[in-house]
C-alpha cells in the first residue's frame, strides 16, 4: 500500500462492531438510575383545539404517580431551528392528532401509560387545516395566530399559514421556455415517509444536587439538545449536560428535539431521574416525517439536446410547527435545476403550516422530491428527441468552473465519472430495450454546512485521543474520524480512541446531518492533528538537537530525521518529557464554520433563502432495472448500479453501505412506503400498515461505484456520501418503470394500483 495513505482507504469494520455483535452496546433502552422514574405522554386526540383546561386529579392519585405536568406548569418559552415556535408541550392550543398535552412520571412505564389515560383534557375543537392547499385558501383557519412575532433566525418571507416563502432565479426563463424547441412539463406529488430507525426516540434526565441536569439522549446532536431544550424551557445552557449512547438509526428525525424537554422537565419537577422511551406508534404520530411535495416544473431544451430553461414550483406542507422546514424548502428549491448547465432557471415554493405532525429533516432533505420531478423531465426531453437518456445527461452535465444554480462555487465535480461508471457497470447500451426496464438519474448534494471542532491530545503513552463532538449514528463517522486522525499523524487506526459526545467536555459540533461529518469535521480533526504535528516536530527537535523543519512524521507514531533512516524518536518519549518535564501535555485543537457563500448576487435573485452558505457538491448516477408485473402493477427493482462522486473514500466498505442502505430506503420511497392520514389522524402508524422495504424485496444485486473527485479542502479529499446515493432512486425507477411499460408516473409511492392504473390508460391512481 502507498505509504501515504495507511490508514484512510482502509475498509476497515466499525470502531464499535463488537460491542455491537455481542449485544454489550447501550442505548436509551438499556440505561437506568438509581430511583429513576418512566414517563408516558399523553397526545391530543384533536387536529386543531383550544385547550380550555385539566384535570389531573385521578392521574395524580393513582398509586406510583411522582408528577403530572401540562402546558400550565410550563413557561411561555418556543424552540425551533429556523422559527421559534414550538413549545415544549403544547399550550393554549394543540396543533396536531398526539402532539403531547401532558406528561406523567411514575414508578413504573405501565403506570405512567395508565395515569396519562387518566387525564382529562377539555377541548374547544376548531377548524383544522389538512393540507397546504387549504391553508393558503383566503378563509383558512391561522395554525399561529402569533407567526409575526415569532423570532426567525433567517429573514423569512411569511404571513398567514406560510411559514416561509423563497425564490431563486436566474436568467430570463419565460424568454428562455418561449425559445425552446420542446417543452416538457408536469405536475409531481410526492407521500410523506416515515423515517423507521431501529430505535424509537427516548430520553433520560437526572438532576445533580445542586441543580444541574444531565441528559442522555437519542440524538444527532448533542449540541442541538441541549440549545433546543434550554430554549423551550427556559434554562441556562450551562445548567444543561447533553450525552449521547449509541443511537440506533437516525435519518433527520433525532436532529431537533423530541422527548427531551419533557423528560427534563419531569427529572426537574420531581428531583429523580425520568426515563421515557415512545412506542412504535406513539414514533409514527409525533415525532417528525419526510415531507410531502407537490411540485410544478418545466424544463425546455433545443433539439440538439441542449437544455435551456427550467422553472420550478413547490407547495410544501410544513406540517404544526416549523422545524428544519424552511430549511428544507431553501435546499429543493437549491437543488431544482439538477447538476446541469441550464442557464435559464426560477425556483419558487411555499411552506404551509398544516394541523399535522411536524415534517423535518430526512436524508435527501428535499432533494429526492425535487429530483423526481427534474430527472424524469429529462427522460421525457430525451424521449422526444430520441436521444439516450445518459447522452443527455452527459451533454448537458455540470462542467469544472461552472457554478451551481444561484452562483454557489462547485470547486470538485465527478459528474461525468459517475455516468460513465453507472453505464458501464450496469451494461446501458447493450441492455437498453424490451424486455429490461432501465431507468437512470443524476443528482448533486452538499456536504459543506455550518460549525464544527476537535481536539487531539497525545496521552503519555503516545496513543491518541480524538473529541469532536459528532454523533455517531450508526453510518461509521466515528471509524471514518479516526481513520483521518490516524492517516494525519501516521498511527494505527487502533492507536487513535473516539471520546464519545459531550456538551461538557466535546468540541461545538452542529450536528450529524446534511452528509457533514467527513468532510466538515473532518477538515477540523486534519487542522487539528496538523497542531498536534507542530508540537511533536518542537519537542522532538530538542529532544534531537535539530530544527524541528528537519523533521518528519513517520509511520508507526515516530518523529524522525529527513534522510536519516535511524535517526527517531517515538511518540511516547515525546508525550513523557511533554507531560513531566517541559512544554506541557500535547493538545491540538480546531474550530471552523463553513463559509462559503450559497449564492452569487451578481448571478441572481434570492428571497427568503435560509442558508447563506452551503456546498462542497458530491454527484451520483443511478441506474436501475426494473421489472414490472402486467397482470398486478406491482414494480420490482431487479438490480440497481448507483455510482457516486465522494471526493476520497476514507474507508470504502462503510462508503458501499451507505450506498446500499441509500438505494434500499430510497426504493421504500419510490415503491411503497406512505403515510395515509384519515382527516387529521395518521391511520397507519404501525409496522402492520406501513410498508417497508424487507431483504426479500430488495434486488439481488446492489452495485457501487466509488468515484473520487477530491474536494480541494476536503480531508484528504474527501466529502460526504451519507445522503447523496438515496436523491437518484425514485426518479431512476420510475424512468424504469417508463422504459419497461411506457407508462410515466407522476406520483410516489408508485404503488401496483398506480403503476396498473397508468399502464392501462386509467390515469394515475390516487
Amino acid at each position: 500500500m502507498n505509504a501515504a495513505t495507511q490508514a484512510v482507504g482502509l475498509g476497515l469494520a466499525r470502531l464499535e462492531t463488537r460491542e455491537k455483535v455481542l449485544g454489550r452496546a447501550q442505548y436509551i433502552a438499556d440505561l437506568a438510575r438509581p430511583g429513576m422514574l418512566h414517563g408516558a405522554i399523553l397526545g391530543s386526540p384533536h387536529a386543531h383545539a383550544r385547550i380550555l383546561g385539566y384535570d389531573t386529579a385521578a392521574a395524580r392519585a393513582l398509586p406510583g404517580v411522582a408528577c403530572v405536568l401540562t402546558g400550565d406548569d410550563l413557561g411561555d418559552h418556543r424552540m425551533g431551528a429556523f422559527i421559534k415556535d414550538e413549545p415544549p408541550i403544547a399550550k393554549g392550543k394543540a396543533r396536531y392528532v398526539g402532539e403531547p398535552v401532558a406528561v406523567v412520571a411514575a414508578e413504573d412505564e405501565a403506570t405512567a401509560r395508565q395515569a396519562a389515560r387518566l387525564i382529562e383534557v377539555r377541548y374547544e375543537e376548531l377548524p383544522a387545516v389538512l393540507s397546504p392547499e387549504d391553508g393558503i385558501a383566503p378563509d383558512a383557519p391561522l395554525v399561529h395566530e402569533d407567526l409575526a412575532s415569532y423570532f426567525k433566525v433567517f429573514p423569512a418571507v411569511c404571513g398567514g399559514n406560510v411559514a416561509s416563502e423563497t425564490t431563486i432565479a436566474e436568467g430570463d426563463v419565460e424568454a428562455a421556455l418561449a425559445a425552446a424547441d420542446i417543452v416538457v412539463e408536469g405536475e409531481y406529488a410526492t407521500a410523506p415517509q416515515a423515517h423507521v430507525a431501529i430505535e424509537p426516540c427516548g430520553a433520560l434526565a437526572e438532576v445533580d444536587a445542586g441543580g444541574r441536569v444531565t441528559l442522555w439522549s437519542a440524538n444527532q446532536s448533542v449540541f442541538r439538545v441541549q440549545a433546543n431544550v434550554c430554549e423551550s424551557l427556559g434554562l441556562p445552557m450551562g445548567r444543561l449536560r447533553c450525552l449521547t449512547p449509541r443511537v440506533g438509526g437516525g435519518f433527520g428525525n433525532k436532529m431537533e428535539a423530541h422527548v427531551q424537554p419533557l423528560v427534563v422537565a419531569l427529572a426537574l419537577a420531581t428531583g429523580r431521574p425520568v426515563k421515557l422511551i415512545l412506542n412504535r406508534e406513539e414514533d409514527f404520530e409525533i415525532v417528525r416525517a419526510r415531507h410531502p411535495f407537490k411540485v410544478r416544473m418545466r424544463t425546455g431544451a433545443r433539439r440538439d439536446g441542449t437544455l435551456v430553461a427550467r422553472d420550478t414550483e413547490v407547495l410544501l406542507d410544513c406540517g404544526a410547527y416549523g422545524d428544519d422546514s424552511p430549511g428544507v424548502l431553501g435546499y429543493a428549491l437549491l437543488m431544482s435545476r439538477g447538476p446541469y448547465r441550464i442557464a435559464h432557471a426560477c425556483a419558487h415554493g411555499r411552506l404551509v403550516y398544516t394541523n399535522k405532525l411536524r415534517f423535518g429533516a430526512f436524508r435527501g432533505f428535499g432533494n429526492p422530491q425535487i429530483a423526481f420531478a427534474g430527472e424524469t423531465q429529462i427522460d421525457r426531453i430525451a424521449e422526444r428527441l430520441g436521444m439516450d437518456p445518459l447522452d443527455l445527461r452527459a451533454r448537458n452535465a455540470l462542467r469544472d468552473g461552472d457554478r451551481w444554480f444561484g452562483g454557489g462555487e462547485v470547486l470538485s465535480n465527478g459528474l461525468a465519472q459517475c455516468i460513465e461508471g453507472a453505464r458501464a457497470a450496469s451494461g446501458w447500451t447493450a441492455r437498453r430495450g424490451a424486455p429490461n426496464g432501465l431507468g437512470a438519474a443524476c443528482a448533486a448534494h452538499i456536504s459543506g454546512l455550518l460549525a464544527t471542532g476537535a481536539i487531539v491530545r497525545v496521552l503519555e503513552d503516545g496513543s491518541i485521543v480524538l473529541n469532536t463532538g459528532a454523533v455517531d449514528i450508526g453510518q461509521g463517522s466515528d471509524t471514518a474520524l479516526a481513520q483521518i486522525c490516524a492517516e494525519a499523524l501516521k498511527v494505527p487506526v487502533e492507536r487513535v480512541s473516539v471520546a464519545s459526545p459531550d456538551t461538557d467536555g466535546s468540541p461545538y459540533n452542529w450536528g450529524t446531518t446534511a452528509s457533514r461529518v467527513t468532510y466538515t469535521t473532518g477538515r477540523a480533526v486534519v487542522a487539528a492533528a496538523r497542531e498536534v504535528e507542530r508540537k511533536l516536530r518542537e519537542h522532538a527537535g530538542e529532544m534531537l538537537e535539530c530544527s524541528a523543519d528537519d523533521l518528519e512524521l513517520r509511520w508507526g507514531g515516530r518523529i524522525g530525521l529527513k534522510g536519516v533512516p535511524d535517526k527517531e524518536i517515538s511518540f511516547l518519549h515525546v508525550s513523557l518529557r511533554a507531560h513531566w518535564a517541559a512544554g506541557g501535555p500535547i493538545v491540538g485543537t480546531n474550530t471552523l464554520v463553513f463559509d462559503r457563500a450559497s449564492v452569487d448576487p451578481k448571478r441572481a435573485v434570492v428571497t427568503g433563502l435560509p442558508f447563506p452558505r452551503i456546498g462542497v457538491f458530491s454527484f451520483a448516477c443511478t441506474v436501475a432495472d426494473v421489472a414490472v408485473d402486467d397482470v398486478t402493477g406491482k414494480a420490482a427493482v431487479r438490480e440497481a448500479w448507483s455510482a457516486v462522486d465522494v471526493g476520497k473514500a476514507i474507508n470504502p466498505g462503510a462508503v458501499e453501505g451507505q450506498m446500499e442502505g441509500a438505494f434500499v430506503q430510497g426504493m421504500g420511497f419510490a415503491l411503497t412506503e406512505e403515510m395515509v392520514w384519515d382527516g387529521g389522524r395518521l391511520a397507519n402508524p404501525t409496522l402492520a400498515d406501513y410498508k417497508v422495504p424487507t431483504t426479500l424485496d430488495s434486488p439481488h444485486g446492489i452495485h457501487t461505484v466509488i468515484v473520487e473527485a477530491p474536494e480541494p479542502d476536503g480531508p484528504f479529499g474527501a466529502k460526504g456520501v451519507g445522503e447523496i446515493g438515496i436523491v437518484t432512486v425514485p426518479a431512476a425507477i420510475a424512468n424504469g418503470i417508463a422504459a419497461a411499460t411506457g407508462a410515466r408516473l407522476d406520483r410516489l409511492p408508485m404503488t401496483p394500483e398506480r403503476v396498473l392504473d397508468a399502464m392501462t390508460g386509467g390515469g394515475d391512481a390516487s
